[in-house]
């Protein structure tokens, strides 16, 4: 599910750099047809292919609801499944308003949004059905400390996901460029504060450690990423014909790696929760807490 959703936001940030939103006239038909494959050709590529790996992760997320409903047996784990069902489908009315609206803005950035949402949760789903999850009895060595852990891996996670925002109304709404280059300065900061404070005094956990250097390296990364995707698309794209390879190939690696982003910071900060969320229930000693 996770891979597949993964592939599903590509999908769609390739339609966006092709501009191909609208290679498919009609919804929830295709040239007037729910079953006959358009030619492949153009645009339709890209918006046909994506509305079909939509409709197969849309088929996932219903197996995922009704199996994870029949043999898990944490009530939370159950809703967040039913919850992932009904965003899936709230995804896809978006999807068709965009197309019966002509691409309204606000809808088009709500649409990208939730599709960073929809991942979040089921990466999570995918952690807290794992093995190392269910299996692993989290006992580890924390400080006391300002910010805790727990209030500075939430603070990522709110800054990545309105980063997030900023980006994708600025590709759909063409809002200005200035408000996302303020927030990825503040992401970065963010980013680098929360990995420094894992690596620095929880690198002997591994389940803090792991996603803290994922998080590190996804962010030089995305750095790098964006500054290619400015020249390309604001100075080098001015000589290019719209769609040229090198725009879009930085563009929808720019939105890929945001997401692994996002899903890297959430799963630091469920893991922070879970590794420090015991300290009323701990063993002072010193200056150092042992979670019960």
């Amino acid at each position: 599910m996770a891979v597949c959703t993964f592939l599903l936001i590509v999908a769609g940030a390739a339609v966006t750099s092709h501009d191909a939103g609208l290679s498919v006239p009609d919804w929830p038909t295709s040239f007037g047809s729910l079953y006959r494959i358009p030619p492949m050709v153009g645009g339709v590529e890209f918006e046909h292919g994506h509305r079909m790996v939509a409709q197969f992760v849309g088929f996932l997320t219903i197996i995922l609801a009704v199996w994870t409903q029949r043999v898990e047996r944490r009530p939370w784990v159950r809703a967040l499944a039913w919850a992932a069902l009904a965003i899936v489908v709230t995804q896809g009315i978006l999807g068709g308003i965009t197309v019966l609206f002509r691409l309204p803005p606000a809808v088009s950035t709500a649409h990208a949004t939730l599709a960073q949402t929809f991942f979040c949760i089921v990466v999570s789903i995918a952690l807290f059905t794992g093995r190392g999850w269910v299996e692993e009895a989290p006992l580890t060595l924390v400080r006391h400390e300002r910010p805790t852990l727990t209030t500075l891996t939430a603070l990522a996670v709110c800054a990545v996901y309105v980063q997030l925002i900023l980006g994708a109304a600025f590709r759909h709404s063409g809002m200005k460029l200035l408000p996302h280059l303020v927030s990825a300065v503040v992401v970065t900061t963010v980013l680098l504060w929360t990995s420094i404070r894992v690596l620095s005094r929880y690198g002997h956990v591994r389940p803090l450690r792991r996603p803290a250097v994922v998080l590190l390296t996804l962010l030089f990364v995305q750095l790098s990423l964006g500054f290619g995707s400015y020249l390309t698309r604001v100075e080098w794209g001015k000589g290019l014909p719209e769609g040229g390879f090198s725009m879009v190939l930085a563009t929808v690696a720019h939105v890929a790696v945001g997401a692994l982003l996002l899903a890297a910071s959430v799963i630091l900060a469920i893991q922070s929760r879970r590794y420090t969320a015991k300290e009323e229930r701990s063993v002072t000693k010193g200056n150092e807490v042992v979670a019960a």
